[in-house]
């Protein structure tokens, strides 16, 4: 696999409308689009939507993707790496809208430092989100002022990094009586794992697929 990418071969992977309704191609975050019927019927019937931003920068050096920490004292999923985002409030104008909103919320990344790139399919999480992946490309001179109450820190990593196969850890996990392999990315002190972990997988999918594509057609 290409282990190098540009934001604009990124982009043509990337989908320019939110993902469709179909749950059939809804993707668990952490699994893949190879989920089977009964593992998606185990997930709770209920989703309440969010969304969440996908921040890619590039500098001279490659691309990077920048994720938080979330701060100690949340109540939930306190510690975890992730994305800026949340729920789609009713004020939301649409996943991009809310991504851009919560991120500003979040770590002050003002919207003037994004760019929309497109979305990566919905992902369905075990707590009962759809979440949608809006991908946005942002500036090398963006600035943040992180809200301490929810996050602790904000950090970039090679995206190289993340696609290389040989910084993945798989593991077992279990819904019910079903049992499923995920995959965590290790970097430095920090472990990316879950549905961050899920969806930069989902990234990974997409532009393995288009390589190959890509070697099809030229053959």
């Amino acid at each position: 696999m290409q282990q190098s990418y540009g934001l604009v071969q990124i982009q043509r992977v990337l989908a320019q409308r939110a993902s469709c309704a179909s749950d059939e191609e809804l993707w668990l975050a952490g699994v893949g689009s190879e989920l089977s019927e009964s593992l998606r019927a185990a997930m709770p019937a209920r989703r309440t939507p969010a969304a969440v931003l996908v921040p890619l920068i590039e500098r001279e050096t490659g691309i990077f993707v920048l994720l938080t920490q979330r701060a100690d004292s949340l109540k939930d999923h306190a510690g975890q790496i992730s994305f800026p985002g949340g729920r789609i409030e009713a004020t939301d104008k649409d996943a991009w809208s809310a991504a851009l909103r919560e991120s500003r919320e979040e770590i002050g990344l003002s919207e003037r430092y994004v760019q929309f790139a497109g979305f990566l399919p919905d992902h369905i999480v075990i707590t009962g989100f759809r979440v949608t992946p809006v991908v946005g490309f942002v500036s090398p001179d963006y600035h943040l002022q992180l809200d301490a109450a929810e996050v602790l820190d904000a950090f970039e990593v090679p995206l190289s990094f993340i696609l290389d196969s040989k910084n993945h850890q798989s593991r077992q996990r279990t819904l019910g009586i079903l049992s499923f392999e995920v995959y965590d990315i290790p970097y430095g002190e920090r472990n990316i794992w879950g549905a961050t972990a899920g969806m930069l997988m989902t990234l990974r999918s997409l532009l393995i697929a288009s390589d190959l594509k890509s070697g099809l057609s030229a053959g």
